[in-house]
């Protein structure tokens, strides 16, 4: 007795130092969706580890965080849709945002950059602005056609509604309701009694259907003893139960290639040759990428480009000519929210590279040209000035 009291003192003891592990319970689903960021098809609550043992399985934790089981680094969902704009007349802007998932606690990369935001204008600047018709509430239900039910056809009841709560407006012209006017219905209830359905024997639990991971059995039990007659009331509840079965075998994680790193520098394959600003004497410059989160003998990335090369010349900080070209595309709205919001675009200097031979090597690959050159396309035109900026007007306030 002695001896036993001694071991439960010893494990309660470490379980108050966190020496012993705790489980933490979450939600599982079966479906992750990264463009809403939502989760589908409910499996139950069991340990986090189990639940991702699925690669493509989410869960939620009991603070109600959503998240997805891999990749295990975080990612940015897909942009939204642009919202409105949102003023109806003269300038305002359009907002869009996306969200960051995850399951670890680093942000995604550029973690301020959750909203975009561009210039628009109201277009309903007519005065009045025209009115668009609104259906009223519907009338009572009339009695129906016959007192009893014919052997070719249900009797029928009807209701009627009229587009007039308001009226569509006629000058400027407003749009007219959308949808019937009136509305039948079969009176099945006459003068059949109704017979109430009741719930037959369930059926055995379903085997597990997954290999791997976490899986869900189905039993299902119809409403057939009797089954609902002449507008009897159908069973009540739920004909499907579920329950969880573990297999304790994560399933495989194949491998995704990362994002291909920077070019490097451009340098000659001859050691010690400089070829900076060098018109014939190319070089070549590579850039690397790494096959990520294969686990569990999922598949490696397929190909084997884990480095890429491409022959160049390097123009870092080389003096060139060009001539001004057409204005580049309007950023983004910057801050995107709040007084003070501008974007801007910069006209374009094309230099002209027509000096350098447009192929390198005795394999005549196509020419790269690596670094930032020191562009000379001379004095703009009637002393326009390279960049320009404009404000972006009717910006929402900062939360």
């Amino acid at each position: 007795i002695v001896q036993v009291s001694l071991v439960c003192l010893l494990l309660l003891l470490f379980e108050c130092l966190n020496l012993i592990p705790l489980h933490k319970g979450v939600r599982c689903f079966a479906r992750f969706y990264l463009s809403l960021g939502q989760c589908d098809e409910e499996l139950g609550e069991v340990d986090e580890e189990d639940c991702c043992q699925n690669p493509q399985y989410g869960y939620q934790t009991t603070d109600g965080v959503t998240c997805c089981c891999v990749p295990s680094s975080p990612v940015w969902s897909p942009w939204s849709p642009w919202s409105q704009c949102n003023v109806p007349c003269g300038e305002g802007v359009m907002q869009r945002n996306r969200k960051c998932f995850g399951i670890e606690a680093s942000e995604c990369e550029k973690p301020k950059e959750k909203v975009e935001m561009i210039p628009c204008n109201g277009t309903c600047c007519q005065s009045p602005c025209p009115v668009a018709g609104v259906w009223s509430s519907w009338s009572s239900w009339s009695q129906c056609s016959s007192s009893c039910i014919p052997e070719d056809r249900a009797p029928i009841r009807y209701r009627r509604r009229t587009c007039s709560n308001p009226a569509p407006s006629t000058d400027p012209p407003g749009m007219g309701c959308h949808g019937d006017d009136n509305e039948n219905q079969n009176c099945n209830n006459l003068p059949h009694c109704p017979v109430d359905g009741g719930w037959g024997s369930w059926s055995p639990f379903s085997s597990c259907p997954v290999t791997c991971g976490v899986g869900l059995q189905e039993s299902f039990k119809r409403c057939d003893n009797p089954a609902p007659k002449h507008g009897g009331w159908p069973c009540p509840g739920e004909g499907r139960r579920t329950r969880i079965c573990l297999t304790n075998t994560h399933c495989p994680v194949d491998g995704v290639w990362s994002d291909w790193s920077p070019w490097g520098k451009c340098t000659s394959p001859f050691p010690n040759r400089v070829i900076r600003c060098s018109k014939t004497g190319g070089g070549s410059q590579s850039r690397e990428r790494r096959c990520l989160h294969q686990a569990h003998n999922g598949s490696i990335c397929d190909g084997d480009g884990l480095t890429d090369t491409r022959v160049c010349y390097d123009v870092s900080a080389c003096h060139l000519k060009g001539t001004w070209g057409e204005w580049d595309s309007w950023t983004l709205c910057s801050p995107p929210c709040g007084d003070g919001s501008r974007r801007f675009r910069r006209r374009l200097c094309n230099l002209d590279y027509s000096d350098y031979r447009p192929t390198i090597g005795l394999k005549k690959e196509p020419a790269n040209f690596s670094g930032r050159p020191n562009e000379d396309c001379g004095p703009l035109p009637d002393g326009e000035k390279r960049t320009q900026f404009q404000n972006c007007v009717g910006a929402p306030a900062c939360p």
